[in-house]
Order: structure tokens, then sequence, then C-alpha cells
């Protein structure tokens, strides 16, 4: 009887395959795929915020984002896309000698501007698009507090939380490696998307999207006064909304993410399935 899914070792020599051949992908074709994957990280986060942001109970409006966050990863796995965190696994290729330590941390270099491009493009097309303007401006104001929470965060609550994050986006990685069908697949990514977002994890791909529209958000004056008035924000913390100000999120979330998708599943994943024990 045929399986209709592909074992943990097949996962992992068909994940090494892919990430190998993800190195050596033109430079233009590279940036061009991280584009893809940073717009359908960040439209999978301007929905998901559109659905949450007049929820006022908090588990309720996790859930919601959780259900529709998702279909971002579901894209870049459907129509390609080069997603920084994903792209962590290829430290299994490092181990198996197939890529250089240059060559993995060249990929996550060019994916990872990549990405910012693509999510900063969305950033400003919801912002012209008038999305913000939902529920009287309500939208505005929850996209500014987003942003306010997430640059408030301490380096070791962005670490920890980025290592929890891309344990979980790597696993949906992989999951979706091993169903050999499209309805598995998207089950497959759903779960453990759904179940960071629910968390609370920081995903420095999704917050290139949530900060930077929290930053637009905040030159809208209408916006503003509505973050005061529905979510008691302080002058003093609207005012953390700059591009210096986000590096407080941006580096500790992303070193986190990287321990989370390097240390924490591939490399246990390579010893487990590819090192020889004896």
């Amino acid at each position: 009887m045929e399986n209709h899914f592909n074992t943990p070792a097949e996962v992992v020599d068909l994940s090494i395959k892919a990430c190998e051949n993800k190195t050596k992908l033109p430079v233009g074709k590279m940036i061009l795929l991280g584009i893809m994957a940073g717009v359908f990280i960040a439209l999978g986060g301007a929905t998901s915020s559109t659905a949450a942001h007049a929820v006022e109970n908090v588990g309720v409006a996790r859930a919601l984002a959780g259900v529709i966050f998702p279909v971002g990863l579901m894209l870049i796995v459907f129509l390609g896309g080069e997603l920084f965190t994903g792209n962590c696994l290829i430290i299994m290729d490092v181990f198996d000698k197939r890529v250089t330590w240059a060559g993995l941390f060249r990929d996550l270099f060019i994916v990872f501007f990549s990405n910012l491009i693509g999510a900063l493009c969305v950033d400003v097309l919801i912002v012209f698009s008038g999305n913000l303007n939902y529920s009287g401006g309500l939208l505005g104001a929850y996209t500014i507090k987003v942003a306010v929470s997430k640059i408030a965060i301490s380096p070791v609550q962005g670490i920890t939380s980025g290592i929890l994050c891309n344990i979980l986006v790597c696993l949906a990685v992989l999951m979706a490696t091993s169903a050999r069908d499209i309805a598995g697949k998207v089950w497959a990514i759903f779960f453990p998307i759904c179940a960071f977002v629910v968390g609370g994890f920081e995903h420095c791909v999704a917050n290139m999207f949530y900060i930077p529209a929290g930053i637009m958000a905040a030159m809208n004056p209408d916006y503003v006064a509505k973050a005061k008035d529905a979510y008691g924000l302080t002058a003093e913390q609207i005012a953390t909304l700059t591009p210096l100000h986000s590096l407080q999120n941006f580096i500790p979330v992303t070193l986190g993410n990287m321990i989370g998708g390097m240390l924490c599943v591939g490399l246990p994943l390579y010893l487990i399935y590819k090192k020889k024990w004896n």
C-alpha cells in the first residue's frame, strides 16, 4: 500500500537536496524569490490584522489571526519563494558538507533583505489603499499598538520568542515536505503556523510588515489619537516607532529565529537521520 507521506528520514534527505539547490540560485532569481516571500508573509500579516483588530478578547483575536496568517507560508510553498526563517534549515547542508558556512550566510543575507523589500512594498500598498481606515480608523490604531508592543520587548524576550517561532515555522516547512498531496501540505502548514501566531511568538519577516506598518500609521494623527484613546498608548510609546528603535526587535528576534531553525530543528534532525552512529 502506497504511503501518502514521506518518512522523517526521507524528509531530511529531500530538504537537504532542496536547500543545496537554494544556495545555487542565481543572485537575481534569489532576490526575486525573496521579495515574493516577503510579499506573501506580509499579505498574511495584513489580512490577519484586519480580521483581529476589532476583537477585544485577546485569545479570540489571536485565534482569528492564526487561522488566516498561514496563507503566507502556503503561498511560498505552492508558488515559490525564499523565506529567511525557512532557509535556516540550510544548516543541515553545512553539516553534510554540501554547503559552506560562507554559502549559508550569503544566502541568508540576500534573502533577509529581499524579504524586507517585499514586506515594505505591501506596507506602502496597505497604507495608501485606505485599509487602515477600517472601523473608523481602529485598524490603523491597532497597527500602531502592535508595532509599539513589538518594539517594547526585551532582548531576552525577542531571542526566546524568536526561537519558539522558528521551531514551529521550520517544522511546518518540513511537514509540508512530508506530505505528498496539496491537501496534506495545506494542513501540514496550517497547524504549526497557527500555533506560532496564537502563541504570540516573534517572526522577523512578519515583523518586517508589522513594525514598518506601525511606523507609517503613526504618521496619521487620526490613527495616533485613536490609539491613545482605544489602547491607552502614550506619546512616549508612540515616539518609539522609528526605524532605529525597530532594531530593538529585529536584532534579537532574527538571532532567535536563527537559533530556533538551525540549532533546535536542523541540527537535531541531521544528527538523528544523517549522522552515522557507531
